[in-house]
């Protein structure tokens, strides 16, 4: 990533101890979730990345699906990893949580994910840093690996796009969420190497969240 700064979870320090509650309560979260996690099918042979795994909650959902599965989480968010381990530790969940920047946090030696994952992370991230991790994401993938998101995507209709306005982006801002909202995540995988389809839109209090599977069009590598 070019840009090291990063967007707390709820846009502010102080609202990450609501966190949970406020997606719980307003996102719908258990079914976009439980679908993410379906779209995700975790095996006991996978290895995958969380990135930007904020409180853990995907990535103790996946390992619930598959015990034996190998999960790391990553996340700068020094404050919502503590929460994340605490939550970890309290399902009695074996799961590695770093702190860092994807590209520069310290992932064990040779360790490549088959399965790199993402929820309510791309909307906070500046346009040029979403390129930016999804080409990252693409270059640290296994071959036959599968990138899955869930994030708010375009806002396809005058309800959804007056939701988000009045709460993703009174909270997050307008200049990081509006490419979102536009539908800017599909171009940008296209135009990264990835293969991407919406395979979900559920509509939320929040805006629609929408679900992408993605997986990286090898036959362009040299181009990338």
């Amino acid at each position: 990533m070019t840009d090291k700064s990063y967007t707390p979870p709820l846009g502010h320090d102080a609202l990450t101890p609501l966190y949970d509650l406020a997606i719980r309560g307003l996102t719908r979260e258990n079914v976009w979730r439980s679908a993410l996690v379906r779209q995700v099918a975790p095996s006991p042979y996978d290895r995958i990345l969380d990135v930007g795994c904020g409180t853990g909650t995907l990535a103790l959902a996946l390992k619930r699906a598959a015990p034996e599965a190998d999960i790391i989480g990553v996340d700068p968010d020094s404050r919502a990893l503590t929460k994340a381990r605490d939550k970890a530790k309290s399902a009695g969940q074996a799961i590695a949580f770093v702190h860092g920047f994807l590209g520069d946090a310290g992932l064990p030696d040779g360790w490549k994910p088959t399965k790199i994952v993402s929820s309510l992370m791309f909307h906070q991230v500046p346009l040029p840093a979403k390129g930016d991790i999804l080409s990252t994401m693409r270059e640290m993938l296994d071959i036959g690996g599968e990138i899955h998101i869930a994030d708010y995507g375009l806002q396809r209709d005058f309800l959804m796009r007056s939701l988000f306005r009045m709460t993703v982006q009174l909270l997050d801002g307008i200049k990081d969420t509006q490419p979102n909202a536009d539908g800017v995540l599909s171009r940008i995988m296209d135009e990264v190497g990835l293969e991407a389809v919406e395979t979900q839109v559920f509509q939320t209090a929040t805006g629609s969240i929408s679900l992408f599977r993605a997986t990286p069009n090898w036959k362009t590598q040299k181009d990338i």
